[in-house]
Order: structure tokens, then sequence, then C-alpha cells
């Protein structure tokens, strides 16, 4: 990889977004001689299984702050906006997702790899404080092989990477080159991620729906990641593959919790990837949401332990009261962000109805669990509220009880000492 570098982008709608190339074909990188060619021979000799033109389309999705200013980035690094793309099959007008940067990411470093026909690479910057990265590769395969495609070894100059080495790369560097526009930025170690795969088979002999009967085993094998060849129960194959969905009858497309099988010899997917990059990037902040609300939790449930407890002398009590108070509304204030984060993932996902895409995105949503890490996400806001409260309620019982002891001092004590200064001066 030499370094970050942008490309010149085609203007498109996005509704049923898409990565940056609306049609759906990847820029191929220049191959040496007959390389390519050569290397499909090769393979064919060593194997009897008829091998498919095929797209691998790679999901690496990292959070990397609270929030990124994308006017920063564009001035740090040559990022372009994500385009609009023409609306796809029945989707909706009104369908709205967040619109990143785009960064293109060097697609020459695949030049000596001769068993890929196509190569590419983008980074995506969000301002919700999210990086994707989409490594896309194109090369002809064999059915029972897709899963050894992610071992394809990247060769760059003297350098040997895995695709997965090479994305981590990716993200180093383009992590660096916009960290000054990350709000509150994690340590480059910390950052949580996702990962999926869509595995999209550009040509299908016969129909995909027989095609997958035919391959039943090795795709559920493949899609919830067991070896080729594995003894898996009729019950798993039939759980695994049961909910297919299809738009026309020459494609397919079958979801699972880490990778997914397309079938679309029309290549017509690109709306499927976006809403696939969405579903990972709600699920990926999600997680990350709710492990900060647990520490949060953590932390306020030590401070209000601090408050009851009762060992310290009343002065060094009252001082840790105080700060501890002025922990606990930082906290509120901390909860009142996580509140907008979650607002505004519900109005980024507000991909409702019964059309294709949000068949897609409601599967998807169930696979992930997302209404349970909401439901978690929900309850442990709730939590932090009543802490907050009860901690609130504390103070203002303190505070009466305070007011009413100077209450009595006042309207009891200071009249009794009168009436004794009174009497002992006659």
């Amino acid at each position: 990889m030499s370094g970050l570098a942008g490309s010149p982008r085609t203007p498109r709608p996005r509704n049923s977004p898409v990565p940056a190339h609306a049609s759906g074909e990847k820029p191929k990188a220049p191959r040496r001689g007959t390389g390519t060619a050569r290397s499909a021979q090769a393979r064919g000799r060593a194997s009897t299984k008829p091998e498919l033109l095929s797209e691998i389309v790679f999901f690496h999705l990292f959070d990397v702050g609270r929030s990124v200013d994308l006017r920063k980035v564009a001035a740090l690094i040559p990022a372009n906006e994500d385009f609009d793309i023409v609306k796809r099959r029945d989707t909706p007008a009104s369908l709205k997702l967040p619109r990143p940067l785009t960064l293109a990411l060097g697609d020459g470093d695949c030049l000596e790899n001769r068993e890929l026909d196509c190569f590419s690479a983008q980074a995506k910057i969000y301002e919700e404080g999210a990086i994707v990265l989409l490594v896309r590769v194109k090369l002809r395969v064999a059915f029972g092989d897709l899963a050894a495609v992610r071992n394809t070894i990247i060769v760059s100059g003297d350098r040997h990477l895995s695709l997965d080495s090479w994305a981590d790369e990716g993200f180093r560097k383009t992590f660096a080159a916009i960290k000054p526009a990350i709000d509150n930025a994690r340590d480059i170690s910390e950052c949580d991620r996702e990962y999926y795969a869509a595995w999209c088979l550009l040509e299908c002999p016969g129909d995909p729906s027989a095609f997958v009967e035919s391959h039943r085993e090795a795709a559920a094998a493949f899609l919830i990641g067991e070896p080729d060849g594995a003894d898996l129960h009729p019950s798993q194959i039939l759980e695994t593959l049961g909910h297919p969905l299809s738009y026309h009858r020459d494609d397919l497309a079958i979801f699972d919790l880490d990778r997914c099988l397309i079938i679309d010899p029309g290549r017509d997917y690109e709306d499927l990837l976006l809403i696939i990059e969405h579903a990972n990037w709600q699920l990926l902040e999600l997680r990350v949401l709710d492990k900060l609300l647990d520490r949060w939790l953590d932390e306020a449930e030590d401070e209000v332990q601090s408050l009851r407890s009762g060992k310290a002398r009343r002065t060094k009590a009252r001082g840790r009261a105080s700060a501890a108070q002025a922990k606990l509304a930082r906290l509120q204030s901390l909860r009142f962000d996580a509140l907008f984060i979650l607002e505004n993932l519900e109005n980024s996902s507000k991909i409702i109805g019964d059309y294709y895409l949000g068949q897609v995105y409601s599967q998807l949503c169930e696979i992930f669990n997302t209404d349970g890490w909401k439901w978690s996400v929900e309850r442990r806001l709730d939590i932090l509220e009543n802490v907050y409260d009860m901690v609130k309620t504390a103070s203002s019982e303190r505070v009466i009880l305070t007011l009413e002891i100077v209450f009595i001092i006042v309207c009891v004590v200071f009249p009794v000492i009168q009436i004794l200064q009174v009497f002992l001066v006659k």
C-alpha cells in the first residue's frame, strides 16, 4: 500500500446506497502477461470442481471515537463525499442513510498477485465516529473453495500480506491521517471492530435455488464458518439455508452472522452491500455504546458507595460527597450524549416496510439481535438515570435537613439565648 490517494468518483444518488462504483464493476488492476489465465488453468488441472467467477467483499468496521469532523477530514486527506445512487428495486424515495466521506486506497498493491482478476479497496469515514474499510477481490474459484479466498496473499514489493493484514494496515494509515479530526479519539489498539464478508457469485449454472440445493452441505458449512465436508445435522443446514431472499428469478441471497452468499449473474447487488454495511455499522455502534454505559455504571456505583460510606471523618466525607456529586453530574451529561447517539442510530435505521431492502435489513437485524442490543442500551440508560436521581434526591434531603437545623437555630435557639441574656442582665 503506497499511502493514501484519492480517485475521481462518479456522482450518483444514494438510496439504495452503494460503495464507490455504482455499476458494480471494480477497476481492474493491470495484469502482466497471461499470468491470470495460467493460474486459472493450473487450478483447473488441480481440481475437477467447476470454477465460477466471484466477487468477495470484505467489510472491516472500526469505532474510532465519539465523532469525526468531516470538514476537517476533507482538509486532511483527498476524501470525497459519497454521492447518492439511483434507487434500486422498490426502494422508497424517503430512505436516507448516513453519508460518509470515501477514500480510495492503493488498488495497485495486487499487481503481483496473478490469481486475482480484480482488486480494489476504499475507506468510508462516518461522522458518528466510525471507519469502514471495504476490500473487494474478483477471481474464479470453485464453490467449495470460497472460504479459502480470505487467505489470499497480496504481494506489494517485497512484502506478502494477507487480505486481513492489508486491511489492518489500511485502517492504521487512515486513522493516523484523520486523527486530528476525531473527537475523543481512541487509542488505535482499543478501537472496537466488526467484520463481515459478502461472497457474490457472478455465475450460476442454472436456477440459484437449485444450485444451493445441490450444494446444501457445503453452502451451510461455509455460511456458519465450518470447513467444507463438516458433518452438519440436517436441522442446522435447514436453519442456515431456510430463509433465502430473492428479488428476480435469477438472484438469491442468504445471510448469516459473519458472512452472506449472494448469487446474482446480473451483478445488481450494490444496494444489498450497503444495507449489509449499515446493519453492521449499527451493530458496532450499539455494542460500543453498551460497553461505554457499562463502564459509566461502574463509575456511578463507586461514587454512590463513597457517598454512603461512613468510615471516613465527616470533613473528608463532605469533600468526597461533593466530588462524587460532580462526577455523577458529569455522568448525567454523558447519559444525554448516549441518548443522542441512540436517537441518531434510530433515525438512520428507519428502513421500515415490506419492500426488498427492508426485508434484507430486518433479517440482518434479527440475525444480529439488534433489538436485544437496543434494549440493553436503553436499560442501562434507565439505570443511570435512576442512580443520578437517587443521588440527587439524597443530596436534596441533606440540604433540606441542613435548612431545618438552621431554621430551628434561628427560630428557637436565638430567642432562648436572648431571653437568658435579659434575665442575666436583671
